[in-house]
């Protein structure tokens, strides 16, 4: 207690060593090693292709093809075999080899593939399968504990320790649709589809990036939020694709100056509609170019990439509030969401700029 009687917190007491090997000993076994070979054809001159150049000229001829290797992780979901990845790691290979934690390893077949998102679904037939537990309904917390399991560089399983940094990230520019947790967890080239877990050994993530200058861990590594890696999973096995809900608009973010030009107070925040698609949800609701949109379901509309996450979320058929300001009036409308289609209107006025990420 200070001297003028205000209680001070004071660190939980504790009665041995903090461990996490609990944790680490119920969600290892699930997280896999993933080999992946591709054959690259090497481009040549028609030329060097001629039998009498190549006579005359080249002694020893250079093959076409060479095998690019590649290493990655991942996380077995279910005890039939499902494993969730990065897209980039498994991305145009013509073998996958899942090598579990017990040594054995087999051939993987790809199931479905989400580009958008950077995940990947494949499936391995083996028996007595251990699988991830997952915690997606719960709350992080800037301040939480997590683990990232991975083979970074190759080295064999490695779990690196840290805390959520951060969480909701939408402005890496990597992804169509990012809402990253952020954390400082070493992550290394290797680790990309491995396993961010809390302190209870439960799957909260799928590490997918960082920031780096020198290719290396730089303490600011992003992850895919358990709740969305499982969404992901349950669409591809159930349809062979991710579905997502699309309100078929094109917006910007508001600025002071945009909104002073129209006439509206600076301090408003909202998204300016500047394209709408023909017959799509918004058409059909009324929408005009030209409306700023304020709130979605209820929701702040201020941010693009948040926008189009939270449409995205919904299931075709779902009900969506709107409400938007026109010639300085406020309007509501409804629409009902349709099924956006893999990379519809992926463009600069739908995806605002970002950072770049390594």
């Amino acid at each position: 207690m200070n001297t003028d009687g205000t209680q001070v917190a004071q660190p939980p007491v504790s009665s041995g060593p903090v461990s996490y090997a609990d944790a680490v000993d119920r969600a290892a076994p699930a997280v896999v090693n993933i080999y992946t070979r591709k054959v690259v054809k090497r481009k040549t001159h028609p030329l060097f292709d001629d039998p009498f150049f190549q006579r005359f000229f080249r002694t020893n001829p250079e093959p076409n093809e060479r095998i690019q290797s590649s290493l990655g992780s991942g996380v077995i979901m279910s005890p039939d075999g499902y494993v969730l990845t990065n897209n980039h790691v498994i991305n145009g290979a013509d073998q996958i080899v899942v090598a579990l934690h017990d040594g054995r390893d087999v051939n993987a077949q790809v199931v479905g593939t989400d580009p958008e998102a950077d995940l990947a679904v494949l499936k391995i037939d083996l028996a007595d399968l251990p699988y991830m537990q997952v915690k997606e309904n719960n709350k992080l917390r800037i301040g939480d504990v997590v683990m990232a399991i991975g083979n970074p560089f190759g080295v064999g399983q490695t779990v690196t320790l840290g805390i959520v940094s951060a969480t909701g990230r939408t402005e890496l520019g990597i992804n169509t649709y990012e809402d990253y947790i952020q954390t400082d967890a070493a992550i290394n080239p290797g680790n990309s589809g491995g396993a961010l877990i809390n302190a209870h050994g439960e799957l909260v993530g799928i590490n997918t990036a960082i920031y780096s200058k020198s290719g290396g861990s730089q303490g600011i590594g992003f992850a895919i939020p358990a709740s969305v890696a499982m969404r992901t999973l349950t669409d591809i096995a159930t349809h062979g694709t991710t579905i997502r809900g699309w309100l078929g608009i094109e917006v910007q973010e508001s600025s002071p100056q945009l909104l002073k030009a129209l006439g509206l107070p600076e301090a408003l925040t909202g998204l300016i509609v500047t394209g709408i698609y023909e017959n799509g949800p918004a058409d059909k609701a009324k929408l005009n170019v030209g409306d700023i949109l304020v709130k979605i379901n209820n929701e702040e509309a201020d941010n693009a990439r948040r926008a189009m996450n939270q449409i995205a979320a919904l299931r075709p058929g779902d009900k969506i509030d709107l409400e938007y300001i026109r010639e300085g009036k406020t309007g509501t409308t409804h629409a009902i969401a349709g099924q956006r289609q893999p990379h519809t209107a992926a463009n600069a006025s739908e995806i605002p700029p970002a950072a770049t990420v390594e």
